[in-house]
């Protein structure tokens, strides 16, 4: 099973350059390097550049201007939302963080909490909606098909550069399924670029205002069987408020092998240093009378978020014949945190610990008769060792905890693409999963009262699914599906559990059923007519136990878990685009993206049937491109977001906002210019919030979006 691309016979991408022959020492030196990591695609989704099928629809990307002429019989994908987005094309714009990479996919609400820099806030489809949103959780990350969230399912400090990818797939809730995944959000993939699929000779140099710099250069080639690519960034941001600096300083190296006509080998590595100082959130008379400013106590405490991350990978694809295929991948991580968090009279946080992660992956697929078969497995292994220390302005204070965590996780699946007929696809299949987590942390290590813990928790779950998709039109097809979803509780929610309810307290695994509908595809090809594409999708979700956290009132800046007996995850998802031309071979293009939420208690003996907090009920995000055929592309963009609330009481009620911007850039074969403003009308706006069970204006949860902000760049090819 495959998510390809269509080929377009008119699809605007930047002009590809073919590959450099390089020569043997420098070839030698990029397969030397001692962090190079691999980069080969998931058994499920299709290369751009290698594994086109004529015959198979991609969905919607949300770049998408045009796509194949036909949709064949395999065009069946999946029966619900993914988004593929267009890494290239993103490289049409200033693109600063995650946040700017997923702007336009629907049913993602994701948003920085300090302009440009990398500290983001993710939900799809409602996950993550709670106070511990710096692990957002609830989203499976993978990168070229290995996991990348820790065994214990949280994705503390690791969202992923996305302009190392050459695409980034989105499969949202359960239509993760191909990945393995049963997390309320889904998964994300993001495949990485190589010399193969990609220019790899560039230099791409952006700056603008608060501060921001960053630089970007690759160097690599093709020589027969052999490929590699080195990229070295840096980046440096002031920041749009005051404490919230940003370095970061990447090195990413892959390098591939077709060591025979049936074997395909990668291995890639990366190294990540990230400092971020962390402003905090306001109250809102500190927010009314400067946006700007930073959170007294994260100022003087020195706030940061630094870590250095180290990766290693190698897959492998083999073609055994021309109907089965195996896939396989391993990759180690290691990450070191240093995190001063919390600041207050009775009780101050700062985190410095080592994190190793050894993850891998096996697929198997087989073609036979009316079928499409998958098997996978995805296993993954962390240890978590390290301190909790008194926060002396950013520095080391006393010890306070021991910490020394473990967890293991194991993701098989199987999954069926059955063609009953001409016009339907059957798929069915489900994944079982099972992840133990133990943790060894001693509390209380040097204030006389030791209380080691020993706790052991371990949870499994076989989690069906089954769907239909049905070919309406060569170009346009419906579907619908059914699906468990489930999650266990990670590191981070179990160890908030235990400040309310004991020392060993555990939390009970989210669980539900999801039911999806939707319809997708394009108006048939025909020159200079034109073209309307589409991709909707409706969900609903009734879970249990959902795992949710709020502010500790005690101790601010850590939290207190539980499970909500009865939510609804509901939403429509949309994403629309055109393509209409003019004289001189130009052509309009508008594209826009809609998600409605519905997230709610069910009957909660606190909250009664309370809208689910920190998401807005809907959001908009949109742009109306002019592009001329000389390479010149010019349009207005928005961003529309509706209220929402900070508290499951729902008496905090948060304002929505309407933003206007515009993006312009000129192509030519061996250079690009590129440039966008945001917030054009410099308007204020909360970009995100802490979660409280009852808030207050005094409470400082607010995080300002940035105002005005312009960003231009150079992209030269060489």
């Amino acid at each position: 099973m495959h998510f390809g691309k269509a080929k377009a016979s008119n699809t605007i991408r930047p002009k590809a350059i073919p590959a450099k022959p390089i020569n043997a020492l420098t070839l030698a030196m990029l397969l030397a390097l001692p962090g190079i990591a691999s980069t080969a695609h998931s058994a499920e989704w299709a290369d751009t550049e290698k594994q086109d099928d004529p015959a198979t629809l991609g969905t919607v990307t949300v770049h998408a201007t045009d796509e194949s002429g036909a949709i064949q019989a395999r065009r069946a994908l999946v029966p619900g939302g993914v988004t593929i987005v267009d890494g290239l094309r993103l490289q049409e714009r200033p693109v600063n963080n995650t946040a700017d990479a997923l702007r336009y996919v629907p049913g993602v609400y994701v948003t920085s909490e300090a302009g440009a820099s990398d500290e983001v806030r993710l939900s799809i489809r409602g996950s993550n909606l709670h106070a511990t949103n710096y692990d957002n959780s609830g989203v499976a990350l993978f990168q070229d098909g290995l996991p990348v969230t820790t065994a214990s399912g949280d994705n503390h400090n690791r969202l992923i550069d996305p302009l190392i990818a050459s695409d980034i797939i989105v499969a949202r809730g359960a239509n993760a399924l191909t990945y393995g995944a049963s997390d309320l959000g889904g998964a994300m993939d993001f495949i990485s670029r190589t010399a193969r699929n990609s220019d790899p000779r560039e230099v791409t140099v952006t700056g603008g205002n608060d501060g921001l710099a960053t630089a970007r250069a690759n160097i690599g080639g093709v020589s027969g069987a052999l490929d590699g690519l080195l990229t070295i960034e840096g980046k440096h941001l002031d920041g749009y408020r005051a404490h919230s600096e940003e370095n970061r300083h990447s090195v990413y190296a892959n390098a591939g092998w077709r060591a025979s006509d049936h074997l395909d080998l990668r291995f890639f590595g990366a190294y990540i240093d990230a400092r971020q100082a962390l402003p905090g959130g306001l109250t809102q008379a500190q927010f009314d009378a400067d946006p700007r400013q930073a959170n007294p106590s994260y100022a003087a405490g020195n706030h940061q978020l630094d870590v250095k991350t180290y990766r290693l990978a190698t897959t492998g694809t083999w073609e055994i014949n021309a109907k089965s295929k195996l896939e396989f991948g391993l990759s180690y991580e290691h990450q070191t945190l240093y995190h001063p968090i919390v600041t207050s009279p009775d009780y101050s946080l700062l985190i410095d610990t080592r994190q190793r992660t050894l993850g891998g992956m096996l697929r198997y697929s087989l073609t036979t008769g009316g079928h499409n078969i998958l098997a996978g497995l995805n296993l993954a292994n962390t240890t978590d060792k390290g301190g909790n220390y008194a926060n002396d302005a950013g520095a080391r204070g006393q010890l306070q905890d021991a910490v020394n965590t473990h967890a293991a996780s194991a993701n098989v699946f199987l999954m069926d693409r059955w063609k009953l007929a001409p016009r339907w696809t059957l798929i069915y299949g489900a994944q079982g999963v099972v992840t133990r987590l133990a943790d060894h942390t001693i509390d209380g290590v040097n204030d006389g009262n030791r209380s080691p813990r020993d706790r052991r928790d371990a949870y499994s779950s076989v989690n069906p699914r089954a769907g239909v998709i049905y070919a309406l039109t060569p170009q346009s097809e419906a579907y619908g599906n059914i699906s468990r979803l489930y999650a266990a509780p990670n590191g981070f929610d179990l160890d908030n559990a235990r400040t309310e309810r004991g020392p060993n307290a555990s939390l009970d695994p989210m669980h539900g059923i999801s039911y999806e509908a939707g319809l997708r595809g394009s108006t048939a090809a025909q020159p200079e007519a034109p073209r309307y594409h589409w991709d909707v999708s409706l969900y609903y979700a009734k879970l249990g136990n959902e795992i949710l956290s709020v502010d500790n009132p005690q101790k601010p800046g850590t939290f207190l878990t539980g499970n909500a007996a009865h939510t609804t995850h509901a939403g429509i998802e949309a994403l629309t685009s055109a393509s209409f031309p003019l004289r001189n071979g130009a052509r309009i293009e508008p594209l826009v993206s809609i998600t409605y939420n519905d997230f709610h208690f069910d009957g909660d003996p606190a909250y009664g049937g309370n809208r689910l907090p920190s998401v807005p009920r809907y959001v908009a995000h949109g742009e109306i491109m002019y592009r001329h055929a000389g390479g010149f592309y010019a349009g207005p963009t928005f961003d529309l977001a509706s209220d929402r609330y900070a508290d499951y009481s729902n008496t905090y009620r948060v304002s929505g906002y309407g933003l206007l911007g515009a993006r312009a850039g000129l192509k030519r074969e061996r250079w690009e210019l590129f440039a966008e403003i945001n917030n054009l009308l410099d308007k204020k706006y909360v970009a995100s919030t802490s979660v409280e069970a009852r808030a207050s204006a005094g409470d400082a949860i607010l995080n300002p979006g940035a105002g005005r902000s312009v960003s231009a760049g150079v992209r030269l090819w060489y």
